[in-house]
């Protein structure tokens, strides 16, 4: 058993005890799941049968009564049950309890739970007491003469992680009220606090301020070069609003300086996720504790020595309290500014980063070249109009997904129109007065103009593309008089050849219907747009306001949905309804009729996302394997994977997207994989992180920013440490891994990007594997950007769970995460998805990322070997037991998938087909031979025969001979003749030889 503290234990009227009571850990001693964390070490010196104890906990829980309290022998560890509860309270306790093996010790256990629910989603319920002693032995004493005879020696946590010394021991009631008397003209008090000992509590003082006192001195030593956290405890004894921190410079006796400009407060400054500079607000209950985490980032260059200043906090209204801060600076420079000990929360300045910002082309991207009203980009053309609004959009991809063609593709039939009707249903016309390009960049190019309508509206657009392929607009209609509007329309005209699927809007991928008809129900649905498009031709659309807030997902979609766009939604009157013609699939955006006031400004703002991004990459497909677990890494490498997936949960990253705690250990490993040929890919995402982040507190400390708000509850650490007002998130049983779900987009994502900068040089990861993800498109550039950097390979792959549900918001994966397709090397799609139910349009929109230049993998059940492959896919291993990938990539192998031409059943260039219109066909060709794939989508078994484009397929049909090679666990060895019928199995298929003999 590990001591950690001596702490003496006061009595309400501070008068000193003749008792220490000391804080320690046990090093899992014991089974917290049944007893709780934390326990009292009582020592029994007399004779009887009854032992009085008095225990000065100081609680930081509310309602402590409502807990049990358990009693054990220390000898036997058996449960006592003659105890008996005198009082029980958050400063003390009193207890009674039969000593039954006599004098020695005893455990007193105070805030036993037990899990409910989902073990990954625990409830954590604190049992309620119980009354267990016997009527007799309750009368063998009476209270009102028994005296204390027992002595509480220690309080001891499970670990020290859960330990409660010293920030979370309370002062009591009366020490408070001592320390504020003494202070009753002022409205704040501050206590500066160590870096060490985070600021964990709102509503209680640490009993540690009541003996240091309220400070006006704060004293730290730095390293040349690193970024020195520490913090100043505000405690307001009224109201407190607007609260900001002001930083001298410090000044050395030898006249050296260190700049105000090196030092900050996070809480009141800082820096966005998309590098724009935020104030923050902070304002301070009355009886509050804030704190306020200050940094200094010391010059490399500093001269060694002691430097004095002073900080000053300020709120409206109230004397400002000053703060005299002295930092010795020692010789030694810190190591990369002190980031490699997070510890010491050095890494707090990574909230406020602007790494990989700028907006530089990323391969296989190209950079944006304008010509007159046209934008080119890679494989496509944005065509603008005089107003702004695209006259034309144009893709270049053949059909097959795997080149450029050269010969354009249209998906708009006509230009795209803001309309506006008036109440008397005149429709006039703007009046446009010029475009003007304001930013023409490798990476961003902008633009604007403006338009009339009449003497009655004025429109204001800004636009946006960029390399990728993502247009942003931003329309604003003001008012130029009071106006009664019938509608304003949005009109997306997509040619035919470009609309042949639908995602979005209530539907999962399919086949456009004829007629869509779409209502704004933002509470319970996450839709605000659609894609709709071919394979090698589409774009997606989303609707948007000035008032957008990246909502919630996986899982969480209800406790933060969707705000309702005032302009489109317009209390509710807006949607989307979509119709066709024989040339034109017309998409309605409309808002339905309003007052606009003279003045009024409404912002009709939407984005675009032009698909294809870039022709599918089949080499890296064939040659890129995963392995999705932690493993020996000669066991990988025999199993023919190329790529390690470590998940977290692992010896080297256990703790939920916080890598770095083990990162020695995953050094090792990475650099052993290298040396046998391997990559390795880290789990890592943003969405919920774990309770061991070092920052925990900090973060705690800036209030909604990057934590939800919620209901708390979850695994017990975080109702005893965090207490109240978050989300519990994934939790894991076997490590206590206990994760808060992130508020969305905020300056945690800037902590995110310098993660990945630091694991890629650091640790060596050769990319990420994302688990859902809850940030967006500027965030996932950025990372691409530094796990790329410096020729490293930057694998990125996405897995999500099916989003098309109730707590997700009847979202489609692909949909919500398109933004994302740009920058990744693969999908994973995904858990709950139904590879058996779901039709051949609904595996190409959204499990294989064809239509978007990616290829995927399955997971649920294993997939179906089958259907993957005519989109390239298999399942990932080795995740599923009823599925091995491993017969199909020595097929692959065996066939030389690696260099072939992969024609899939949507080309029309496809050279072999089924007659059976259930079943589907993809060839990958070989000269002289090729790979055949069929999938049956029928309803029961059946047949089909082939029908084979000879000429096409290169393959004299005189010498050629199709066999069904011996696959394991999928198919026996067969020959089959051109004109055979073949029989297929309901749900399955065959993968063919076609070939060649000399």
């Amino acid at each position: 058993m590990k001591k950690i503290l001596v702490l003496c234990a006061m009595l309400a009227t501070g008068h000193l005890m003749a008792q220490e009571l000391k804080y320690t850990n046990c090093d899992n001693c014991w089974n917290p799941d049944s007893l709780g964390n934390h326990r009292v070490l009582v020592s029994f010196e007399d004779t009887g049968n009854v032992a009085r104890v008095k225990i000065n906990w100081r609680r930081r829980d509310v309602q402590p009564q409502l807990k049990r309290i358990i009693v054990q022998d220390a000898q036997t560890q058996q449960k006592i049950n003659n105890v008996s509860v005198l009082s029980l309270n958050r400063e003390s306790g009193e207890i009674v309890f039969e000593p039954v093996l006599g004098k020695g010790n005893y455990y007193i256990y105070y805030m036993p739970y037990k899990n409910e629910g989902r073990s990954n989603y625990p409830r954590g319920t604190y049992l309620k007491p119980e009354t267990t002693a016997s009527a007799g032995w309750l009368a063998s004493f009476n209270t009102a003469t028994l005296q204390p005879n027992a002595t509480a020696k220690e309080i001891q946590s499970i670990d020290a992680f859960n330990s409660f010394y010293p920030m979370e021991v309370i002062a009591t009631a009366a020490e408070t009220k001592q320390l504020t008397d003494a202070h009753a003209g002022k409205a704040l008090l501050v206590f500066p606090e160590d870096r060490e000992y985070s600021i964990r509590m709102q509503h209680d003082l640490p009993y540690r301020w009541i003996q240091k006192g309220v400070g006006f001195t704060f004293n730290g030593t730095a390293l040349k070069g690193e970024y020195y956290a520490y913090q100043l405890g505000v405690y307001a004894l009224r109201s407190l609003h607007k609260v900001q921190v002001e930083f001298s410079d410090l000044t050395s006796a030898d006249g050296y300086k260190i700049s105000s400009k090196t030092m900050n407060c996070i809480n009141t400054e800082g820096t966005g996720y998309d590098a724009k500079a935020i104030s923050k607000e902070v304002d301070v209950p009355s009886k509050t504790i804030q704190a306020l985490w200050c940094g200094i980032d010391v010059p490399v260059n500093t001269i060694a020595g002691t430097y004095k200043g002073k900080a000053v906090v300020k709120a409206a209204g109230i004397p400002a309290e000053t703060i005299n801060i002295t930092i010795t600076v020692t010789n030694q420079v810190a190591v990369n500014g002190g980031e490699n000990e997070p510890w010491k929360q050095t890494r707090l300045k990574w909230l406020n980063s602007t790494l990989a910002q700028e907006n530089k082309v990323i391969a296989p991207y190209t950079p944006l070249k304008v010509a007159g009203k046209t934008i080119n980009f890679l494989g496509r053309k944005l065509i603008l109009k005089e107003d702004g609004l695209p006259a034309g959009v144009q893709t270049f991809f053949t059909e097959e997904m795997t080149s450029f063609s050269h010969q354009p593709k249209n998906i708009l039939s006509a230009p795209m129109q803001l309309l506006v009707r008036t109440s008397n249903n005149d429709t006039g016309r703007w009046k446009q007065q010029g475009l003007q390009y304001t930013h023409k960049a490798e990476g961003t190019v902008q633009w604007q103009s403006r338009s009339l309508f009449g003497k009655a509206l004025q429109m204001d657009v800004r636009g946006s593309l960029e390399f990728d392929g993502f247009a942003s607009y931003t329309v604003a209609l003001t008012a130029l008089q009071d106006m009664n509007l019938a509608d304003i329309q949005l009109l997306i005209p997509y040619e035919h050849a470009a609309a042949d699927y639908i995602m979005g809007l209530g539907l999962k991928g399919e086949k456009r219907p004829a007629t869509v008809d779409w209502k704004w129900e933002v509470a319970t649905k996450n839709q605000d747009g659609a894609w709709i498009g071919s394979v090698n031709a589409g774009m997606q659309f989303s609707l948007r306001d000035e008032h957008y807030v990246r909502p919630l997902n996986t899982n969480f979609y209800l406790q933060k949905p969707l705000l309702l766009p005032v302009s489109w939604g317009n209390e509710g009157k807006g949607g989307i309804r979509i119709t066709e013609d024989k040339q034109t699939v017309w998409v309605n955006n409309y808002s339905g009729s309003r007052l606009l006031k003279k003045g009024e400004t409404l912002y009709y703002n939407f984005n675009l996302l032009i698909t294809p991004f870039h022709p599918i990459n089949t080499d890296f497909q064939w040659s890129t394997r995963f392995y999705h677990k932690y493993e020996n890494l000669d066991t990988i490498k025999n199993t023919g994977a190329t790529v390690v997936n470590i998940h977290h949960a692992t010896p080297i990253n256990p703790w939920i997207n916080y890598p770095f705690i083990e990162h020695r250990k995953m050094k090792a490993y990475i650099d052993e994989a290298h040396r046998k040929g391997l990559k390795v890919k880290i789990y890592n995402t943003v969405r919920e992180l774990s309770n061991h982040a070092y920052e925990t507190f900090a973060l705690r400390s800036l209030g909604h920013e990057v934590y939800s708000p919620g209901k708390g509850g979850g695994f017990s650490w975080l109702q005893e440490h965090v207490d109240s007002d978050y989300i519990a998130a994934w939790f894991v049983p076997e490590i206590k891994d206990a994760a808060i779900v992130n508020s969305g987009m905020n300056r945690w994502h800037n902590y995110y990007v310098e993660g990945m900068n630091w694991l890629t040089k650091n640790v060596g990861i050769d990319g990420i594997y994302l688990d859902d993800v809850a940030f967006d498109r500027i965030t996932m550039k950025r990372i691409k950007r530094v796990l790329t950097q410096d020729a490293h390979p930057g694998i990125i792959d996405l897995h999500s769970a099916n989003q098309y549900n109730k707590n997700d918001g009847f979202n489609n994966s692909a949909n919500l995460y398109m933004e994302h397709f740009p920058y990744l090397n693969r999908l994973w799609f995904g858990e709950y998805f139904d590879y058996e139910k779901n039709s051949p349009d609904f595996f190409l929109t959204e499990v294989s990322g064809i239509p978007f230049g990616l290829m995927g993998e399955m997971l649920q059940d294993g997939g179906n070997p089958w259907r993957g492959m005519i989109y390239g896919m298999t399942n990932r291993m080795p995740w599923s037991d009823n599925a091995d990938p491993r017969p199909l990539w020595k097929l692959w192998d065996d066939f030389g998938m690696k260099g072939s031409e992969m024609i899939g059943y949507w080309s029309r260039n496809c050279p072999v087909s089924a007659t059976n219109p259930q079943v589907m066909a993809t060839v990958y060709k070989q000269p002289h031979t090729a790979l055949v794939s069929l999938a049956s989508w029928a309803t029961a078994d059946t047949e089909t025969g082939l029908k084979i484009n000879w000429t096409k397929l290169g393959i004299n049909p005189a010498r050629a001979v199709i066999e069904a090679p011996e696959i394991k666990g999928l198919q026996q060895h067969q020959v089959f003749q051109a004109n055979s019928q073949l029989p297929v199995a309901k749900q399955k298929g065959w993968l063919l030889l076609i070939r060649e003999v000399k």
